[in-house]
């Protein structure tokens, strides 16, 4: 593990030395991983856009033929939340007004009454052992996980802190729907505001990316192996950023 970060973090040295980005090659980069996140992460939730059509939708705004509107519809929501995570990465705080922007910008269009709202109802996660807190409790729970951030991101690497961002918004599970998505583009800012790459999980890796969840939610809890799988990401997302990057 401790090898994996200091391999990320030579990635990062090499990153830097290409710092300051023109102006073009941001755009590029910003436009490039808008579909590839977008994408995936819908992917893994179930859409069924491919990368190709996700990138029609969202930059020709043409609909696809036979495919749910709803999957139309998450592609637009999840790249205007996308737009906000580059706003909010030039910040160093997460709050709780930008976690719950983040959730309505993605599914207003879906469900607009609990579009940036909590939960006012008990959920069950298909398949899997983990319950969700009751609907009464996610106010303080997310006020707890809000006022333990600053300690946790001084205590942790900037690639562990991302990982237990996602991992404890997630176990809150404080939305109806939309959950993953947000804890996903969670973990992106605090990659992004730490100066790291925007990190995409292929829809490849569900089984492995939920196993490891589940153990992170389970009895006994165990955070290593998601943390050690989101490190993984994090370091094949900075290999691909660097390739990007020597070929711009």
């Amino acid at each position: 593990m401790v090898s994996m970060l200091k391999e990320i973090d030579e990635l990062k040295k090499e990153m830097d030395a290409h710092r300051p980005l023109g102006k073009n090659a941001l755009k590029q980069l910003k436009e490039y991983y808008r579909i590839g996140l977008t994408y995936s992460s819908n992917a893994l939730e179930g859409n069924s856009l491919t990368e190709t059509e996700t990138k029609i939708v969202i930059e020709d705004g043409i609909t696809i033929g036979g495919k749910p509107l709803k999957d139309h519809y998450e592609a637009i929501g999840h790249s205007e939340a996308y737009t906000l995570l580059y706003e909010l990465a030039k910040g160093k705080e997460i709050r709780e007004k930008d976690i719950l922007e983040l959730h309505k910008l993605f599914y207003y269009r879906i469900d607009p009454e609990n579009a940036g709202t909590y939960r006012k109802k008990k959920v069950i996660i298909t398949g899997a052992e983990f319950r969700p807190p009751f609907p009464s409790e996610i106010p303080n729970l997310m006020k707890e996980f809000l006022s333990n951030l600053p300690r946790m991101k001084k205590k942790c690497h900037p690639v562990e802190f991302s990982a237990l961002l996602h991992k404890d918004l997630v176990s809150i599970h404080p939305f109806i729907d939309g959950n993953g998505r947000t804890a996903r583009l969670l973990m992106n800012l605090a990659l992004l505001q730490s100066g790291y790459a925007i990190t995409i999980i292929p829809p490849v890796l569900r089984n492995k990316y939920i196993n490891t969840l589940k153990r992170a939610q389970g009895k006994p809890k165990d955070d290593r192996p998601f943390i050690n799988f989101i490190s993984a990401m994090v370091y094949e997302g900075m290999k691909d950023y660097v390739r990007l990057l020597d070929a711009l």
